[in-house]
């Protein structure tokens, strides 16, 4: 598929980045991934990317800072993207607090992988 989509996934877990990209990939969303919040920001500024599963707990910059600094470039196509949060720990914070992020949406961990498929496929179809 020439016109698949690019998902970037922002998780330090190894297990889950690769359940998750497996998962996608049978969806036909060309993956790219991300270890820390530092390479989650370089691999926006260099390519195209539909939308981003931003685990909140990565190492570097966590996934709410990165959501915030995503939300402020000065580059239009990067600041709308769509930030799905995933996080273990969602009790964390409140629905106010991924929303002043700029989070777009967000899956709990476990993840669930029909919800996974649904959510990325409402915003990037």
């Amino acid at each position: 598929m020439a016109d698949s989509k690019t998902i970037l996934i922002a998780e330090d877990s190894s297990v889950i980045l690769n359940l998750t990209k497996k998962i996608l990939e049978l969806q036909r969303y060309r993956i790219v991934s991300a270890k820390n919040g530092g390479e989650v920001i370089k691999q926006i500024e260099t390519q195209p990317i539909d939308c981003v599963l931003m685990d909140i707990n990565i190492p570097v910059k966590d996934g709410m800072e990165c959501t915030r600094e995503i939300r402020r470039n000065p580059d239009p196509r990067i600041a709308k993207i769509p930030v799905i949060a995933i996080t273990g720990n969602a009790n964390n914070y409140s629905m106010e607090q991924f929303r002043e992020a700029g989070v777009t949406d967000y899956l709990p961990k476990p993840l669930d992988f029909d919800a996974l498929v649904r959510v990325v496929k409402q915003y990037v179809g």
